[in-house]
C-alpha cells in the first residue's frame, strides 16, 4: 500500500533469488508484486535462472572450529544437520524463477550483496549473505551494512541475534565505527531457540565489541528490548560499558530518553 514511498528512490534489498529461506521468498513475491505493479504497470516479470555456484559462508567462518567443550558434540550434530539444510536450500534456488533487478523510470531496484557503491563523498559497503543468529539458522539470511563520510563510519549489523557468531564480531571490530546499531540476542527466547551456550557467545562478543570500538554511540536492541528482564540476562555487558564509559544505549534511550517499554513491566 505504501510503495509510492520509494518513488525517486535506488532501492537496496536482500536478493530474493537466493540465500532465502520459503517465508522469506513468499514474502518477497508479494513485495516485488506490488513493486512491479505500481512502478512498471505489469506483473513481475520472471527470468530464467541460470546456472551458478552457491558459496555455503559457513565453511568460512573461523568460529565453526571452535570448540565448545561439553557442548561440541551437539554442536557438530547441528552443524551437520545445517549443512544439509543448506544443501536443500541451493536445490530450491536453482530451481526457482529469477526476480531480476530493475530499472523503473522512477524506482531503480538493485540486489547489493557483497558490493559496495559511492555517491559523491559517500560510501556504502554491503556484506556478503550472513546468518539470522547462529550458524545455518531456520530463519535464513541477512546483510549488514557501514556507511563512511569523511572520518565518520556508521555500522548496521541487522538480524545477527547478539552478534552470535564470533567472526561478525571480528568484522565489527576490524571496521571500528563511530556508530553503531546492533541486534541484541532474543533472551525472551532463551531456553527455547536461545541456549545458554549461544547466549554465553553474545555476551563474549558485545564484551570485545565495547572493549575495543572506539564507537561514540552504540544502540543494541530489536530482539533485545522484547523482555522485561533483558538487563539481567545481559548483565555482563552494560556493566562492561559503564566501566569503560561507553555509551551503550537502547533505541528509545538514545531517541527519547526513557527506557525501553518493557522494562516498566518488571
Amino acid at each position: 500500500k505504501d510503495v509510492y514511498l520509494y518513488e525517486k528512490k535506488i532501492l537496496f534489498v536482500k536478493n530474493p533469488n537466493e540465500y532465502i529461506n520459503d517465508s522469506q521468498r513468499k514474502r518477497a513475491i508479494e513485495f516485488f508484486e506490488r513493486i512491479w505493479k505500481y512502478f512498471g504497470k505489469s506483473s513481475i516479470k520472471f527470468e530464467k535462472n541460470k546456472k551458478r555456484k552457491f558459496e555455503d559462508f559457513g565453511e568460512f567462518l573461523k568460529s565453526i572450529k571452535k570448540d565448545f567443550g561439553s557442548y561440541q558434540e551437539r554442536r557438530k550434530e547441528l552443524l551437520a544437520k545445517g549443512r544439509k539444510w543448506f544443501k536443500n536450500r541451493v536445490e530450491k534456488w536453482k530451481k526457482y524463477k529469477v526476480i531480476p533487478e530493475k530499472k523503473f523510470k522512477d524506482l531503480e531496484i538493485i540486489y547489493p550483496e557483497g558490493k559496495t557503491f559511492k555517491f559523491g563523498k559517500t560510501k556504502i559497503k554491503f556484506s556478503e549473505p550472513r546468518f539470522h543468529g547462529i550458524e545455518y539458522s531456520r530463519t535464513g539470511w541477512v546483510f549488514s551494512l557501514v556507511v563512511e563520510e569523511g572520518r565518520k563510519k556508521f555500522l548496521y549489523t541487522s538480524d545477527l541475534n547478539g552478534p552470535i557468531i564470533e567472526d561478525y564480531a571480528d568484522w565489527i571490530i576490524k571496521e571500528n565505527p563511530n556508530f553503531l546499531v546492533i541486534d541484541g540476542p532474543m533472551t525472551y527466547m532463551l531456553g527455547y531457540t536461545l541456549n545458554r551456550t549461544n547466549l554465553r557467545r553474545v555476551l563474549e562478543n558485545m564484551k570485545r565489541i565495547v572493549e575495543k570500538v572506539k564507537f561514540e554511540i552504540l544502540i543494541w536492541d530489536h530482539h533485545l528490548t522484547r523482555e522485561p528482564l533483558f538487563r539481567k540476562h545481559t548483565e555482563l555487558v552494560w556493566e562492561i560499558a559503564k566501566k569503560k564509559k561507553k555509551k551503550v544505549l537502547t533505541a528509545r534511550e538514545f531517541k527519547f530518553g526513557k527506557k525501553p517499554v518493557v522494562e516498566s513491566f518488571s
